[in-house]
């Protein structure tokens, strides 16, 4: 088993071309990770699921939001630490695979995969819903089959799936191409959560927060389904997270010490700010239970408010900036899949880049393709919840990563040092072990199942092909 725990070589983790290995071309500024970041976190979390929250957590929700903050702004100074000290493309697998172990690293790589590919169909499907409310509103022929998964009676989200596949062609491109076009549909998103809160405010009423907690704080079981605001705050925690895809983008930051930080630590506050603004004016221009569950929460109160065509806005500005989400994580999972690749645990022609574009272009067309799958057959809550299970799994390892590392090697220059360190690490592994097991069980268990999968393919195929392996 000595295999588990051999480690790649600092060396090698902050300097690839030694040996040769197929790079990324350095192309974005700290702007570029910044928007990249806001276009992670700001998505289908404050789109669509603040409808789910609310269900599941009443006007708690509001709290079910702070926790599932206070856990991912923990995690994220852990990330702009690692992101800094080891800019290389993989994310927590490389920090896990540099500091901790080949077969962690495995696991975190594999779970990561899990997690980013999920997260691409989850937004797609949001996007979906909102493209499908726009072609029934204009009363466009399309068929109710083609605009629905199977699980909801229909035979295919049709409009997620050409999204994702969509997405993944700009991503071909090049990188900063798909940078620059990112940014714009950042700003339009942000302008139309703006107008949102600006039509909201007239009509707030602070009754609709009472009773704050109608189902209590911890997570239990009603009629089968996890409620409360910490089972709220499990689902909601994927709205959060979107700040480790800037990570995937070590290797191909212009000033890696300085703009990681930036783009990691600015994002996450600026997305918090956002979320609270938003929240707390859905709630108050109406009552949760007029929203609760509902697939286009911020469309369905405006009109309710008589505001038609600004929920038509809204939901035309859904389906022109959701896609920045897709675009961010399905951009992490590529580069994670191209670190794997490159290290050898999957086949290393997966590693090819582009010659003229610095992109790889392979893994990106396969991660389309995967995510347009699940989108177009899978219903919405069940991927979020699996994509979560993921997330939290690589929060965990880059938190212990950075407080293994300040152990073992107290000295090692830090372009960003975490403040109270041991306090931020125990927070965000307590946390994200205390959401995971706030997760419902069918979660729970398919995270097991699909690393037991990924175990195998370690045993199999990995351990023998990596770089590290013996000659």
């Amino acid at each position: 088993m000595s295999f588990w725990n051999r480690r790649r070589p600092w060396v090698a983790a902050a300097a690839q071309r030694a040996d040769g290995a197929a790079q990324l071309k350095r192309s974005l500024a700290w702007p570029h990770l910044v928007a990249l970041g806001v276009g992670g976190i700001v998505g289908t979390g404050i789109y669509t699921l603040t409808g789910e929250a609310a269900a599941l957590a009443g006007p708690a929700a509001m709290l079910s939001f702070v926790i599932a903050g206070l856990v991912c702004a923990c995690a994220a100074l852990a990330y702009a630490e690692m992101s800094t000290m080891i800019p290389v493309a993989g994310s927590a697998y490389t920090y896990t695979y540099t500091v901790i172990g080949e077969g962690w690293a495995w696991i975190v790589g594999w779970s990561l995969i899990l997690e980013y590919t999920l997260v691409c169909s989850v937004v797609a499907v949001g996007w979906g819903g909102y493209a499908s409310g726009l072609i029934r509103q204009a009363g466009w022929p399309m068929p109710e089959m083609l605009l629905t998964a199977p699980a909801n009676g229909g035979l295919v989200d049709l409009p997620a799936v050409l999204i994702a596949l969509a997405v993944a062609g700009l991503l071909t491109l090049g990188t900063r191409e798909s940078a620059r076009i990112n940014l714009v549909l950042v700003l339009v998103k942000l302008a139309a959560l703006a107008a949102f809160v600006a039509l909201c405010l007239p009509a707030f009423d602070a009754a609709h927060f009472t009773p704050f907690m109608p189902h209590g704080f911890a997570a239990h079981e009603v009629d089968g389904v996890k409620v409360g605001v910490i089972a709220a705050a499990s689902i909601i925690f994927f709205a959060f997270y979107g700040f480790d895809t800037i990570s995937t983008a070590s290797e191909e930051a212009e000033n890696p010490g300085r703009d990681l930080t930036i783009g990691i630590v600015g994002s996450m506050l600026l997305c918090t700010l956002i979320y609270m603004a938003v929240a707390a004016s859905a709630i108050g221009a109406q009552p949760v239970d007029t929203f609760a569950g509902s697939g286009e929460p911020l469309a369905q109160i405006l009109r309710a408010l008589g505001h038609p065509g600004a929920a038509v806005a809204i939901g035309a500005a859904a389906v022109i900036a959701l896609p920045t989400v897709i675009m961010a994580f399905m951009y992490g999972q590529s580069r994670v899949f191209f670190a794997m690749a490159r290290d050898g645990l999957l086949p290393r022609r997966l590693a090819a880049v582009h010659a003229t574009r610095g992109t790889p272009v392979a893994v990106t067309v396969l991660t389309g393709v995967i995510a347009a799958t699940l989108a177009g057959f899978m219903p919405l809550a069940r991927i979020v919840a699996l994509a979560n299970a993921g997330t939290l799994c690589a929060f965990i390892a880059t938190a212990a990563a950075m407080a293994i590392l300040r152990l073992r090697e107290p000295q090692r220059p830090r372009r960003f040092r975490t403040p109270l360190w041991p306090l931020v690490a125990l927070l965000a592994i307590a946390g994200c072990l205390y959401l995971f097991a706030s997760l419902p069980g069918e979660t729970i268990r398919f995270f097991f199942v699909w690393n037991a999968l990924g175990l195998a393919v370690y045993l199999l195929y990995a351990r023998r092909h990596s770089r590290l392996a013996p000659i």
